[in-house]
């Protein structure tokens, strides 16, 4: 069953928006991966308010009765945002705005999702809140920083979670969980109520188990929003059907795809290329010396410590080690780093606009390893270790620094989980990158079934 399956089942009577979010309150209750920092008893109070809307005759909105969850770096009303930390408790005063627009849709928030304390990290092992664990092997990391997200729609709990998105904490545990992600332009949703980790890279995303379950969730949410600065008034436009990919040219962008690759990864990524050309479109490798990670610089980062300034000088105990000495080195980097670092993302961003001046999109993997065992800080690829930040982040990080969007998709090729396909747009094209997406999937290039029984 589709979200749009559940949505009319909902709004036509034959089902109840209170027996899918009971169903989906027990199994968030009953899951052993620690995918949730708090559940949300009351939220069957809301999903009577739907069902009370169905039998009135009134609308109950486009995501009626759906269950959320809900990463736990967003303001809720009435609930504490943790963030992951050993010390924010303070129930939130009002909703973000993301929260606001998803709940007028109809749809109900059964809970809160773990996450790398402060978004800050890509495995979601919090030493204050224990290791998210991943469904496909509990051994192994879903991914951050939005693990707990990606793990609640991985383990069939909810349909659509919320996550947040600054150097590919939406598209990693996406990829690592077999689930579709997307990161939008940066601008198109609002960050009002969202604990910043880098304000001008921090973008909020939906993840789901399918491109059109996140044209849902996206649509709910984005749109401009006075009370946040980063949000631009840009025009919004859904999705219309699958896009033609015999009409698309296809960018393999270099040197960003010329690094070593876990084995699933490479015979999946060449998979789909073979299966892009194969439905007609024009796949073409495209240069840009620009476009290299081991460009990036680490004052890139620079505003992260700046959120953190204050209560890190108060007392750093209070954060875990693993990203204790990340803030060090954030706080301690020079103006003139911090003014070569924005420079060289002006430079990124430019080149970023050369290329899609000969492509539609750009494509890449999203991750260049699937399992990351919880403890360690290595990843294997073809029988050497590497530490696992780079290899999980090495295709996201810089579409953030661009701005664009993109979307991290199965790809159809057997796996636990199976590799993922990372679809990059233009600015403000969503609406043609989820076209992409409905017709990847329709062209069985992507897609995936998750690896246990859905609740809903």
């Amino acid at each position: 069953m589709s979200l749009a399956d559940l949505v009319e089942a909902v709004r036509s009577g034959r089902s109840t928006a209170r027996s899918i979010v009971d169903r989906a309150i027990a199994a968030a209750s009953a899951q052993p991966f620690n995918a949730f920092t708090s559940i949300d008893e009351g939220a069957t109070e809301a999903a009577d308010a739907v069902d009370a809307a169905v039998a009135a005759g009134r609308d109950p909105g486009p995501l009626a009765g759906v269950p959320v969850a809900l990463k736990d770096l967003i303001d809720q009303e009435g609930r504490p945002t943790t963030c992951g930390s050993s010390f924010l408790r303070t129930p939130a005063l009002s909703s973000a705005t993301v929260v606001g627009r998803i709940v007028a849709a109809g749809a109900v928030i059964i809970g809160r999702t773990g996450l790398h304390e402060f978004a800050y990290g890509f495995s979601s092992e919090n030493e204050w809140w224990g290791p998210v664990r991943n469904p496909w092997d509990p051994d192994t990391s879903p991914g951050g920083s939005s693990g707990g997200s990606a793990v609640s729609v991985a383990a069939g709990i909810v349909p659509l979670a919320l996550g947040t998105d600054t150097g590919g904490s939406v598209r990693v545990p996406a990829a690592l969980c077999g689930c579709a992600g997307l990161k939008v332009t940066h601008g198109r949703v609002p960050l009002t109520g969202v604990f910043p980790l880098a304000p001008s890279l921090d973008t909020v995303g939906p993840i789901a188990g399918s491109t059109g379950d996140l044209a849902a969730g996206y649509l709910a949410m984005a749109g401009d929003d006075d009370a946040d600065p980063w949000s631009v008034p840009k025009p919004l436009t859904a999705p219309g059907r699958a896009a033609d990919l015999a009409g698309l040219t296809i960018g393999v962008p270099t040197p960003w795809t010329e690094r070593r690759l876990d084995h699933t990864v490479a015979e999946g990524f060449t998979i789909a290329i073979d299966r892009l050309s194969a439905a007609g479109a024009r796949v073409v490798r495209v240069d840009s010396p620009e476009l290299d990670p081991r460009l990036l610089p680490r004052a890139s980062y620079a505003e992260i410590g700046a959120v953190h300034r204050k209560w890190f000088s108060e007392d750093p105990e209070r954060y875990g080690p693993s990203i204790r000495e990340r803030l060090s080195v954030d706080l301690a980097h020079s103006s003139d780093a911090i003014t070569g670092a924005a420079a060289w993302r002006a430079g990124l961003r430019h080149a970023a606009a050369r290329l899609f001046e000969d492509v539609d999109v750009l494509v890449t993997p999203t991750v260049a390893a699937l399992r990351k065992v919880i403890g360690e800080d290595t990843v294997e690829i073809d029988g050497e270790s590497e530490p696992y930040r780079p290899a999980l982040s090495w295709f996201t990080t810089l579409v953030n620094q661009m701005g664009v969007p993109a979307l991290a998709l199965p790809i159809s090729v057997p796996g636990s989980p199976p590799p993922s396909l990372q679809v990059i747009a233009p600015w403000w094209e969503e609406a043609r990158l989820l076209e992409i997406g409905l017709a990847l999937e329709q062209a069985g290039v992507t897609g995936a079934l998750p690896p246990v029984p859905r609740s809903w």
